[in-house]
């Protein structure tokens, strides 16, 4: 294998595409005679609808129909299921009844000839309700109805009877608020059927899933649908799934017999696609007089809506990451009205490790012992939950590297000790970690008789540069260069690929497309040892193939000339790769943050100054998008410690910063001076290329290091995010003076 390609840091082959502007994203397709569809979304949390006048509305120019519960095709439910390729997040069909759930909800979709159009009308539909008392957050939920028991739970050992003996313990409780995906691509469905077949232009990070879904609840065959979302605008885990605009685009295009487009409104963003829920964390830890964990409690809350359970296993990382006999992780949910949680960045562990890195922080101090040696005496070399070993786990070294480079030996212990002029500066430090998944994929590979390879497979790429890594495996077989090699993804025509999220992408299309590149050169060697071939006395298995040549005893032939000898177009390879054996070993990826912050509490200005983070994640395939990757995970977590919060009236449950406006976000002028070390231990017990992947490792335990040098600079230990400035302007210690 070579070194040149795998593991060097290429540009993105589609980058060209992308700043010029011809990259065609999913609302950029405009079938002929295509209809737009606008959706009229509810104005109350719960309660039914008890009048639809439609009457302004209708007269409206250019509207077609107009669809709502009492006007609409009958459809079927998917069984919403991964493993079979129709999963779904909110599994109740649009329009199946009068009831509503949540804020946003979808009640009717108008259809007219343009958007202008159809926005129009929409606004026209008048709707009236039955409004119920709605449960609005996580407090109201488990008080009107308590909980229910969610899955990921684990216990080994007596935690309980260990806590209460130990030598020093922590009691507290964690909450993190509603996070809303908001990638600059919203969500869009442009659907035609040609015939009883169904053709969908999505925004989506799982193609595949959704062609599956829309077979079952069109009640039609797989291979009646075609998905395609060759280019997302990026997703965050929000558009892993189909969202219930995809479904009225494809029913409104059947019953009018045009295209229809649907484009989800920034504002229905935070309300019909999916967000990361509202959770609390209790955490109970304990130690003995050594500073050793011996008990560990980690239970969580999350909410969920009144349709489906979804659970943030926020104790994913908790069974494993630290050495302990004695373990608890639960999970719970709570029904409230809003509508259904999804993955976003991280799931689980982003706001498990907000919680679990900022109590092992006060576990440390709560033992008088340095937060950098406590973590690096507790860290599990074994994944105790499985009692299986690491596949490769270099977390102490990452932890040493990036506290070499941050300076945290020039860290004084004291709260509010260490000074720069008006700004009291703060060090804190956290673990990251993230489950390393590979599962089944295909691909094809063709080497064409004009000097060019050309790949396919059903993967998508969201921005993170799967176009181009998968370029690099292909050269690194073929030894092409990437200008020679054209990618397509995001198609449901091509071989199955994997779903873009879990961070599992790298690590499970390539190998399938390496196999494939491989099969394409034995069949390249079968033309040119068949008995009109150049090499027709030699046999296959003695040719070799470097850098686009065969060759055998002193004599080559670059495959070009092979294939046009024989008039071939191309030469083929398919290959079918599984997933990962985990009876073995415990794959994960581990890291560590160090943060500096700076508090003047005389203008209460708080910032993040300086961030090092050091990441084992194997082998990087591409170094220049790894470490994006990682700075933009840096900065996404930046984003939940300060700013993130979707906020929700107590008395209705309706959202009243549903906006890009007052939803604040980290931007360029928060993005602090960032320094990312990327570890080199290809896990070669992974895959071949020793990749494991990296998207969202660098957002996991980024809250609670921002968290921990809070407390440092200010005294103050925040356990609600986000952290904001209102939330330290109140008894601010003074600063020690020298």
């Amino acid at each position: 294998m070579s070194d040149s390609i795998i593991g060097a840091g290429p540009r993105r082959i589609d980058g060209r595409l992308k700043v010029s502007g011809a990259a065609p994203y999913a609302a950029d397709h405009y079938p002929d005679n295509m209809a737009v569809g606008y959706g009229v979304f509810s104005t109350i949390a719960s309660g039914r609808i008890t009048n639809l006048d439609l009457s302004e509305a209708r007269r409206s120019p250019g509207v077609i129909d107009i669809y709502h519960h009492g006007h609409f095709p009958s459809l079927y439910h998917t069984p919403s299921s991964m493993m079979q390729g129709n999963k779904v997040e909110e599994t109740r069909l649009p329009f199946e009844d009068d009831r509503v759930y949540y804020e946003g909800q979808f009640v009717a979709l108008v259809v007219a000839d343009n958007l202008e159009n159809a926005r129009a009308a929409a606004y026209k539909v008048k709707v009236s309700y039955d409004e119920d008392q709605a449960i609005a957050n996580l407090d109201q939920g488990v008080k009107a109805h308590g909980t229910q028991k969610g899955k990921g739970n684990h216990s080994r050992g007596n935690p309980e009877a260990s806590f209460a003996g130990a030598a020093h313990s922590i009691d507290y409780t964690y909450t993190t608020p509603v996070e809303t995906h908001n990638p600059m691509e919203m969500h869009a469905t442009v659907a035609s059927w040609r015939g009883e077949r169904l053709h969908v232009y999505e925004s989506s990070q799982g193609v595949l899933q959704e062609k599956g879904a829309l077979a079952k609840i069109f009640g039609i065959a797989p291979n009646q649908v075609e998905v395609e979302s060759p280019f997302i605008g990026s997703g965050f885990g929000g558009k892993l799934w189909m969202w219930p605009h995809a479904v009225t685009a494809a029913a409104a295009s059947r019953e009018t017999g045009r295209p229809v487009q649907v484009v989800v409104p920034r504002q229905q963003m935070f309300t019909t696609t999916g967000h990361r829920p509202e959770t609390r964390q209790r955490l109970r830890l304990a130690t003995d007089d050594r500073g050793r964990l011996v008990s560990i409690r980690h239970e969580s809350i999350n909410t969920t809506s009144f349709t489906d359970q979804y659970v943030e296993t926020c104790g994913s990382v908790t069974k494993s990451l630290y050495s302990c006999d004695n373990v608890l992780v639960s999970h719970e949910t709570t029904r409230v009205n809003r509508g259904t949680p999804t993955s976003m960045r991280a799931p689980g562990a982003a706001p498990g490790l907000f919680a679990l890195e900022s109590a092992i922080d006060e576990m440390a101090n709560e033992a008088g012992i340095d937060p950098l040696e406590f973590r690096m005496n507790n860290y599990a070399d074994r994944d105790e939950s499985q009692d299986l070993p690491f596949s490769s786990n270099h977390i102490k070294d990452a932890t040493r590297q990036a506290a070499e480079k941050f300076g945290w030996s020039k860290r004084t212990p004291e709260p509010g000790s260490m000074r720069d002029g008006h700004e009291i500066v703060g060090y804190g430090m956290a673990a990251c970690n993230w489950e390393a998944m590979r599962f089944p994929c295909d691909a094809r590979v063709s080497l064409r008789a004009d000097g060019t390879a050309y790949v396919t497979c059903a993967t998508q790429d969201i921005g993170t540069g799967t176009y181009t890594i998968v370029a690099q495996a292909v050269s690194d077989v073929t030894g092409l260069p990437l200008e020679r090699i054209t990618v397509k993804l995001g198609d449901t025509s091509y071989p199955e690929g994997p779903l873009s999220g879990g961070s599992w992408t790298t690590a499970t299309t390539l190998p399938a497309v390496a196999e494939a590149s491989r099969k394409a050169i034995e069949q390249l060697k079968s033309h040119a040892t068949s008995g009109k071939g150049e090499f027709g006395d030699v046999a296959a298995e003695d040719l070799s193939f470097e850098n686009g040549q065969l060759s055998h005893n002193g004599r080559s032939m670059n495959y070009t000339e092979v294939l046009n000898a024989q008039r071939l177009a191309s030469a083929d390879g398919e290959a079918h790769t599984g997933g990962a054996d985990t009876s073995k070993y415990s794959f994960r990826s581990f890291g560590a943050h160090f943060v500096e912050v700076r508090w003047d509490p005389g203008i209460s200005n708080l910032r993040v100054s300086r961030v090092v983070s050091a990441i084992d994640v194997g082998r990087a395939i591409n170094t220049l998008t790894a470490r994006n990757q990682v700075e933009g995970a840096v900065v996404m977590g930046l984003g939940m410690a300060h700013f993130e919060a979707t906020d929700y009236d107590s008395r209705n449950a309706r959202p009243v910063n549903n906006n890009y406006a007052e939803y604040l976000v980290a931007t360029h002028a928060d993005q602090p001076e960032i320094d990312v070390i990327l570890l080199d231990n290809p896990d070669y017990e992974f895959n071949e290329y020793g990749a494991r992947g990296i998207g969202e490792i660098g957002i996991t335990g980024m809250a609670a290091a921002v968290a921990n040098a809070v407390y440092h600079a200010t005294g103050k230990r925040i356990r609600e995010l986000p952290i904001t400035k209102d939330k330290l302007m109140e008894n601010i210690p003074e600063p020690q003076r020298a």
